[in-house]
Order: structure tokens, then C-alpha cells, then sequence
């Protein structure tokens, strides 16, 4: 017979006992509760209680308190590190499973003209990516002046319902798609004083990041390398920099290309990386996606934990005391 364990089906002998259910489990002698069918069983009936087809069992023991190493933007709680973007994938289905795999919550999209003549039945990008299950942040990708930086915001608040939350990113020229920084800091100004949650994409200079800060941003993204580029982290230490200065999330946006790329940023001590290119430009992007995650992780657990100093000569990891020669 089928009897539900902590959600997962098992396949027990009829007249079972839940006595049975805990040797079987390997939990004879443990501390642990048992609780049938939402009924909290005390230890010394589990013999009595013979388990019938459909019963649910829950079994729970102690465990150390957990870590929360989540991070806040803008007032929300995120477990994921890790922003994605929807642009260049060969169609929904490869944008809608990669985005799984990154196991990201905040993904970006960028704001365009409906193109008038849309075949009906072709999806939308916000019925694959849905703001019911990920927190979408339109971006202003392609605006060359903070006027258009600044419109295409407003337009965004009203396609999503009063969305407060944008990426902002005002470019200087089609060739570096390097930030113009004066305009973006002339875009921040006026979409802070408007109620924007703004996120905004700028150079690795500390003082032009820290400025940003003082807009009123709620974060500030430097970039790794030029959008795109897939070169990684080109100046570590201004990143650096950067991160020891800040009181808002700092997230590295773009030029990352690779997972290394990504566990850089976090080991540097970034709160988060954006990527869209090194995602949906790899051979294979779903698996990089999942990489891209792991990536993320490991460099966020090696900056908790502290790396070792970096020394000109080297040091034993063995003993020398106790040699028999």
C-alpha cells in the first residue's frame, strides 16, 4: 500500500505500524514527532497505530537555524543573486527555461513598439515570463539621453500596473554602449523625485557610483566590462572600491562571461550580478544558466567565509614536527 512520508509516497506492507514506518526509516531510538493525519501521535502509540492506504505521515526532527543570506531591494527580501535578461534567446521556450535554471527571481525586459502587425497568436513576453512568479524590471536599453531614458520609464509604470521598479541605463554611443554618465545622472535625478525605484547602470568609477548613490538610487549596477563583451571583471579593485563605499546593493552588470566571471563579483563582495548575454550567447543556455547559479553561489559563500592571505612564499599544510629523518 501507498502511505504519504513528509510529501513523498512509500510503499508499505499492509498492517504496518507506524512503529514499522520509523525502523524502516532507519529512526528507531531518535528524537523525533510523528504527526498521521495531521494529528500529532505521541511515541508511545506509534506500535498501536497500524497505517492504512493514504495515510500521511510527517516526521520531524531538530536542525540547526539556517542562514538567511538573502538581500533587499528596494524594500523586498530576494534569495537569488543572480538577475537575468530576456533578449537574444532563439525563441519563449528557450528564454523561459533558461530563465528556470538560473533560478533567478528578478529578470529584466526591455520596453519596445507592439509591432502592429503581430500574429495574435504569437505569445507575449510577460505570458511566458510572468510578473505573477518573477518580479520584472523594465529596463531602458537603447535610450541615448535621459529624456528617453525618462519616457521610457513612465511608459513601463503604466504597461505593468504602477511599477515603481526600473533598470536605468542612458548610453553614451552604439559602439562601447559605455554610460553617459551626466545624462544618467540628470535621468536619475528627475525619476527619483517622480517615485522610481531606480537601478542604475553606470561606469566602475567609485565616485561616479557613489554620486549615483546620493541620487537616491535604491542600487547601483557597474559594469564588469563593455555590454556584451563576455571579457569579466576588468578592474577588480574599482569594483572593489566600489562595494567598501557603498550603502545600497551593488550589482555588477554586464560583461560577464562565464560562471568565473560571476563568482569574481560575489567574492569581491557585490550583492548581486546581472547577465543576459552570457546566458542566452552560449552554446548550450540552459546549462550555462544552471552554471551561471552555481557560479553565483560559490563565489557568495567563499566571500562569507573569508578567503586565506595571499603570501610571496609558500607554507607547509603539513606539520614539520615529528619527522623521522
Amino acid at each position: 500500500m501507498l502511505v504519504y512520508v513528509n510529501g513523498e509516497t512509500k510503499e508499505f506492507a499492509e498492517h504496518n505500524t507506524v512503529a514499522d514506518v520509523v525502523e524502516n526509516l532507519g529512526l528507531t531510538g531518535k528524537k523525533i514527532a510523528v504527526e498521521l493525519n495531521k494529528e500529532i501521535l505521541p511515541f508511545d502509540q506509534y506500535q498501536a497505530n497500524t497505517l492504512n492506504a493514504g495515510d500521511r505521515l510527517e516526521i520531524v526532527h531538530a536542525i540547526g537555524g539556517g542562514q538567511d543570506d538573502s538581500f533587499v531591494l528596494a524594500g523586498v527580501s530576494y534569495q537569488s543573486r543572480l538577475l537575468v535578461g530576456t533578449g537574444k534567446y532563439k525563441d519563449m521556450e528557450e528564454t523561459r527555461l533558461a530563465i528556470e535554471a538560473s533560478g533567478a527571481q528578478i529578470v529584466t525586459v526591455a520596453i519596445r513598439r507592439t509591432n502592429i502587425g503581430q500574429n495574435p497568436g504569437e505569445p507575449n513576453l510577460l505570458e511566458v515570463i510572468s510578473p505573477d512568479k518573477y518580479t520584472i524590471l523594465p529596463n531602458t536599453a537603447g535610450c541615448y539621453t535621459a529624456d528617453e531614458a525618462v519616457r521610457t520609464c513612465r511608459l513601463a509604470r503604466e504597461l505593468l500596473g504602477g511599477h515603481k521598479l526600473v533598470k536605468l541605463e542612458v548610453l553614451a554611443d552604439q559602439k562601447t554602449l559605455f554610460p553617459d554618465v551626466a545624462e544618467t545622472y540628470v535621468a536619475a535625478e528627475l525619476l527619483v523625485k517622480e517615485g522610481f525605484d531606480v537601478m542604475v547602470y553606470t561606469n566602475d568609477d567609485p565616485i561616479a557610483a557613489k554620486r549615483l548613490e546620493e541620487i537616491g538610487c535604491v542600487a547601483v549596477m557597474p559594469l564588469a566590462a563593455p555590454i556584451g563583451s563576455g571579457l569579466g571583471i576588468r578592474n577588480p579593485y574599482n569594483i572593489l572600491t566600489i562595494v567598501e563605499n557603498a550603502k545600497v546593493p551593488i550589482l555588477v552588470d554586464a560583461g560577464v562571461g562565464t560562471a568565473s566571471d560571476a563568482a569574481i563579483a560575489m567574492e569581491l563582495g557585490c550583492d548581486g550580478v546581472l547577465m543576459n548575454t552570457a546566458i542566452a550567447d552560449a552554446k548550450n543556455p540552459i546549462l550555462m544558466a544552471s552554471a551561471m547559479r552555481k557560479g553565483i553561489e560559490a563565489g557568495r559563500e567563499a566571500f562569507l567565509a573569508g578567503r586565506m592571505p595571499r603570501k610571496r612564499f609558500a607554507s607547509a599544510s603539513s606539520p614539520i614536527d615529528g619527522l623521522f629523518f
